[in-house]
């Protein structure tokens, strides 16, 4: 069974900062990709970055140069430093990653972790 289990969300006020991980566990052959999306109230789940195993990055142009997305193959792990934040970076954001199992390939979800930004 392969488990995303999220942490670092929290309350911060604009300008601040926060630092995501997601750590990846269970019977993984290999992850292609991991990433972090987001869902605001009322709002479809958007992507917000995404890195490969070999470190090709892709983000939101809402975040571009605020947001850094980086990984620890090693430890299946894959960070978010989110700096500058602004209150509509408030969001659930949740760990994604595509990986091979035991039992399969597919996309696996965390349970989200709440980020508000508001003085």
């Amino acid at each position: 069974q392969v488990q995303l289990v999220e942490s670092g969300g929290g309350l911060v006020q604009p300008g601040g900062s926060l630092r995501l991980s997601c750590a990846a566990s269970g019977s993984i052959f290999s992850i292609k990709a991991m990433g972090w999306y987001r869902q605001a109230p009322g709002k479809q789940r958007e992507l917000v970055a995404r890195i490969t195993s070999v470190g090709i990055t892709k983000y939101s142009e809402s975040v571009k140069g605020r947001f850094t997305i980086s990984r620890v193959n090693a430890k299946n792990t894959v960070y978010l430093q989110m700096n500058s934040l602004k209150p509509e970076d408030t969001a659930v954001y949740y760990c994604n990653a595509d990986l091979v199992s035991v039992v399969d390939g597919r996309n696996y979800w965390g349970q989200g972790t709440q980020v508000t930004v508001s003085s």
